[in-house]
């Protein structure tokens, strides 16, 4: 494996016009073993992609939330199957639609309340709306707003949530949503600090993620990606915000809502240090949890019901080759595992994000593969195949870097 073979195999997306650039890393028995760059990181400006380039991760954000959040369990701060009503009184009675999709009326009351644990596991009953066409999405859309970028204080978005239906009992199924949003804003509440300052102390200042937050220093606006999608042809172009306007190209700097599903924006050396830590390997020696945390965030914790059960877009998520830990896949069958969620020996672990950021560590082999791009696509884009090159060269940089 070189360099050169990763860079020539993604260049050929960027000249295709499927991505505007990426930036990807493989690091292996302590080691960086390679890493590539190609493209522009800003279609505006026609500035390269670099090793120190800036992007969006989206839902690589939740692993990062989720060990935040462990390491208040380890603290005895809370119980997991305590009810989150300690720190969230808001959420205390809840009800859950008798159809995902039906009217918001027909309900019936929550069986338990929801526990630290079904956020952990995203079996909550939360959801997010882009998922429904019913009125449930319009409802989310309506109540809560765009999902990293948003007006809302904290406590007013928990109070929204609050007044909506959950779509299911909360730890019966598995349902990818905002649940890691809610306890991203629970750990602030426990902290008595923001969501940014609970992770800048207790994650990135230990593990050195100097680049790493929910907005960017003007001082390095230079190294940010730009945010790049596609024309109804399926032209690259620049955005002024991504798909729903959940994320905006500029935030404002008296915003305080911090996503921590969605929100952080990273860089290939820092999220390195994090995925590290992951696989028990932490730069300086910083781990974070204790073994034995470690060990159940990343196993998987989903019954055999809910993992055949599990969808996202229609699609099934861990049927087969997969299980679903805290805040991250866990390959459990390597020879059915796709690599879109992580491929390996068995124990790999892994989280993609929406806008084309991947990731996946290995402990049988210690290696650890990351890889970075902007690539926002509508969901009626990617249905017509707009948009999808990205998983495509994301599989394509795994096929060479595990060769």
């Amino acid at each position: 494996m070189t360099e050169d073979a990763i860079a020539q195999a993604l260049d050929r997306y960027v000249s295709d016009g499927e991505l505007a650039g990426a930036a990807a890393l493989v690091w292996r028995q302590g080691r960086i073993v390679a890493t590539a760059t190609v493209g522009t990181r800003d279609l505006q400006s026609g500035r390269p992609v670099d090793r120190n380039t800036i992007f969006r991760v989206a839902s690589m954000t939740k692993p990062v939330t989720t060990v935040a959040a462990l390491m208040l369990l380890d603290e005895g701060r809370f119980e997991l199957d305590e009810s989150i009503s300690i720190c969230a009184p808001e959420l205390a009675r809840m009800r859950v639609l008798r159809s995902p999709d039906g009217p918001l009326d027909e309900t019936d009351e929550a069986m338990r309340p929801m526990t630290f644990r079904d956020l952990l596991t995203h079996r909550s009953g939360l959801t997010y709306g882009d998922f429904h066409r019913g009125p449930i999405g319009r409802a989310y859309a309506e109540t809560l707003g765009a999902t990293i970028d948003n007006p809302l204080a904290p406590d007013e978005w928990i109070e929204r949530l609050a007044a909506l239906p959950l779509i299911d009992q909360p730890g019966s199924g598995f349902h990818y949503g905002v649940s890691t949003d809610l306890l991203g804003f629970l750990i602030a509440r426990l902290e008595r600090a923001p969501l940014s300052a609970v992770l800048e102390r207790r994650v990135f200042a230990p593990l050195g993620m100097r680049d790493t937050g929910f907005g960017v220093p003007r001082a390095n606006h230079e190294r940010r990606a730009g945010l790049c999608g596609f024309d109804s042809e399926g032209r690259l172009i620049a955005l002024t915000a991504a798909p729903g306007r959940h994320a905006l190209d500029e935030r404002p700097d008296d915003m305080t809502f911090e996503s921590g599903g969605q929100g952080l924006w990273s860089t290939l050396d820092d999220y390195l240090g994090f995925a590290r830590m992951l696989i028990g390997d932490a730069p300086n020696g910083a781990q974070l949890l204790r073994r034995e945390t470690l060990a159940m965030m990343t196993s998987n914790q989903l019954t055999p019901e809910q993992r055949t059960s599990a969808r996202m877009l229609g699609r099934p998520l861990f049927a087969a080759g997969h299980g679903y830990g805290m805040g991250v896949a866990v390959v459990i069958e390597p020879d059915k595992a796709d690599p879109l969620r992580c491929r390996g020996g068995a124990g790999t672990i892994g989280w993609p994000g929406a806008y084309g950021g991947w990731w996946q560590a290995d402990p049988n082999d210690g290696s650890v593969l990351i890889f970075l791009a902007h690539n926002m696509a509508e969901l009626p884009q990617m249905a017509r195949g707009i948009g999808l090159g990205v998983w495509s060269a994301i599989a394509s940089f795994h096929e060479i870097a595990t060769r």
